[in-house]
Order: structure tokens, then sequence, then C-alpha cells
């Protein structure tokens, strides 16, 4: 679960840690399957690459205190979204794979997609 909320932290509020968020993300890609391995990726290079770009960054800590990138912007599960695809496409392989959308089931009922395009208006902001 992320923050809504825009003010600065306060001690009268809680914030949010993700040790009790779970993120679902879905990645689909246009590569082909590799006759050779049979994987269009192996998922031990996948699990490194999600252990770098999302746990590393974001597991047991705080956004709004811990977290460089929620200093200029709310933590919302939509910019966490972007944050989390933005991580992602650092640390893929390079021409290799391409990242189709990051899903995050906020609850069972809330969930934000993100395919890595912003609306004008967003650009702006």
């Amino acid at each position: 679960t992320a923050s809504y909320l825009n003010e600065p932290y306060s001690k009268k509020r809680t914030k949010t840690y993700m040790e009790n968020a779970v993120i679902k993300m879905d990645m689909d890609t246009t590569i082909q399957v590799d006759p050779h391995t049979g994987m269009v990726m192996n998922l031990i290079d996948l699990k490194k690459c999600m252990r770098v770009a999302i746990l590393d960054e974001l597991d047991h800590k705080n956004l709004d205190l811990d977290v460089p990138y929620f200093a200029n912007c709310p933590s919302t599960t939509e910019m966490l979204a972007v944050f989390i695809w933005n991580n992602i496409q650092k640390h893929l392989p390079k021409g290799k794979y391409e990242l189709y959308e990051v899903k995050i089931h906020e609850t069972e009922k809330n969930v934000v997609i993100f395919r890595g395009e912003l609306s004008s208006t967003e650009d702006e902001v």
C-alpha cells in the first residue's frame, strides 16, 4: 500500500513500509523463445533483476523517508509503478527484452497498471 497524502511526513499519521505490500508484476516480451535454451528469459536472471530493481530498493523501507525518488513526488501506488518500471528497465539486458507493463494490486479491487508512457499532462508535472 502507498500513501496518498502529499503533505510532508508527520508523526501523527502512519507511513507505509514496503514489508506489508504485495506487488504483482506482469512482464511480457515480444522476443521469441530462444531455440537453444527453450526459454524467453531464465527465471534465475529474472529473479536477480527483480531483486536488484525492486527488493533492494524498496523492501522494509519507508517510501517517503528511505527512497530518494519519493522525496520529490507523492508515494502513491501510481508513482510506485513508475518507479518500479524505471528500475526494471535499467536492469534488464539491453535490447533483449521489452517490459510490457507493471501491474500493482494494492487491494483486490484497486489495481494500477503502468505501461511506460505518460500523457502530455503528466509530463508537465
